[in-house]
């Protein structure tokens, strides 16, 4: 079999990947890219709309981002607006839309009302609504089952409208391959059903062994294989000091429209996981979505059956260190009260008895005759310890330690920074091939 080699090779086809292939193409000298994806089409397993909360996280109302991280974010998410305004696909995959962080009872409602104060800045568009307010724009969140005003105080901070919120991650990873191979003059392949089980570095040339056994290689490798990219580090001996344990996030929908908008819960800062959240769902004309919930699951990719539980273990790299981090954060009653509450949301039944008392939270009227547990939706979000620091590590993480190889790790708000990480390795990977990248037309093109 003839080998077929590639500039850059990446590996994982979900909105990550797709990025980096759309971004080589359009701004780099890079000429000959492929794109890896180990299943049947592009983003079928946590970029897809009913895997995640359709959400730009711009920051402004993610409660867990302080300011810094925030202005980061926002940056990034500033791409993805303007990508899609630049290809049209406003109304398409990109919609405007309400939105809001909502604080319950004095401390939370104090919480909201300082932070609306040091992040109003940033977002100029930023709003706050007292009780009255919400009586008009979101009136399920004031009034309890009887008709009656709730006995708790409530505020929110956030946007009425002409702000673009809401977005199908899984349209958009489409759409990126798509542009990327109509670029003149460069090459961009796509091989679908293309399981990378091994990647050999020989002196400066990376070869990809694959379960269809096609003779791939590169020059520079991309490894966005969520939490399958640690995994595939360690199969190169690389990222040792990393392990990842993994949460699966469920839904609860509803049987009829009850948000105008997004509405986000105050991030519990003991609760390493995201924090409940009622959302339009693109995939059930506007009905609200609840979610997401915590589950550990030994297994990298949700619904798949147990083909990655071996991939877990071996991702997860058990040590006294590792055990000491699950132990500090697992070991905290608070914690692990709501790791056992989450088991008992997948139980069916009582999982609807138990969900629907703290959605009503959001919506004190809820009551179990209106959700219904969503079968099939929700993903796999790995969580990194690092063994070095003995601590779960938040968010993205990358391993580049080795030149011409980098692997990334990005639960949210890795969709909403995709663009950012793309322009980030992109041009990792033209200075490390010695190549142009076009900063002038990025900045023009995906900036705001």
């Amino acid at each position: 079999m003839q080998e077929r080699h590639y500039d850059v090779i990446i590996i994982g086809g979900g909105i990550t990947g797709s990025a980096l292939a759309y971004v080589l193409a359009e701004f780099s000298g890079i000429e000959n890219i492929a794109l890896l994806e180990k299943y049947e089409g592009l983003a079928t397993l946590n970029s897809k709309a009913s895997a995640n909360s359709q959400t730009i996280h711009c920051g402004d109302i993610e409660t867990n981002y302080d300011l810094q991280k925030a202005t980061e974010v926002k940056r990034k998410a500033d791409m993805i607006v303007k990508y899609c305004q630049k290809h049209g696909y406003e109304n398409k995959f990109l919609f405007q839309g309400q939105k809001m962080a909502l604080g319950v009872g004095e401390s939370e409602v104090e919480l909201i009302k300082e932070r609306f104060e040091k992040f109003k800045e940033l977002y100029p568009y930023l709003q706050l609504f007292g009780k009255e307010e919400l009586k008009k724009i979101e009136p399920k969140l004031v009034f309890d089952g009887r008709g009656e005003e709730r006995a708790e105080d409530i505020v929110a901070m956030g946007v009425q409208s002409e702000v673009y919120t809401t977005i199908d991650y899984g349209a958009m990873a489409n759409s990126f391959v798509q542009n990327a191979k109509n670029v003149e003059g460069k090459t961009c392949d796509l091989y679908l059903n293309t399981e990378v089980q091994n990647i050999t570095k020989v002196g400066d040339k990376l070869y990809i062994r694959t379960a269809n056994r096609l003779s791939l290689s590169a020059d520079f490798v991309v490894v966005d294989a969520g939490a399958h990219s640690l995994w595939l580090a360690h199969k190169m001996g690389l990222g040792q000091d990393l392990s990842t344990i993994c949460i699966a996030g469920s839904f609860y929908l509803t049987k009829q429209k009850l948000l105008n908008g997004k509405v986000y819960m105050v991030q519990n800062p003991k609760l390493p996981f995201a924090a409940l959240h009622g959302d339009p769902d693109l995939l059930a004309d506007g009905c609200t979505r609840f979610g997401p919930t915590a589950l550990t699951m030994p297994k990298l990719e949700r619904y798949k059956g147990c083909r990655s539980v071996p991939e877990f273990f071996q991702s997860l790299n058990f040590d006294m260190d590792v055990a000491k981090v699950i132990w500090q954060n697992f070991g905290d009653s608070e914690v692990r009260d709501f790791l056992i509450r989450n088991i008992g949301f997948e139980i069916p039944i009582l999982g609807k008895k138990l969900f629907v008392k703290n959605a009503r939270k959001i919506i004190p009227s809820i009551r179990e005759e209106d959700i219904y547990y969503a079968k099939g939706f929700g993903g796999v979000r790995p969580q990194v310890i690092s063994h070095s620091q003995k601590k779960l590590l938040l968010g993205e993480a990358r391993i580049g330690e080795n030149p011409g190889i980098i692997f990334n790790m990005t639960p949210s708000p890795g969709a909403t920074s995709c663009l950012g990480n793309a322009l980030r390795d992109a041009k990792s990977a033209c200075e490390y091939l010695g190549v142009s990248f076009d900063d002038a037309k990025f900045d023009a093109e995906m900036m705001q």
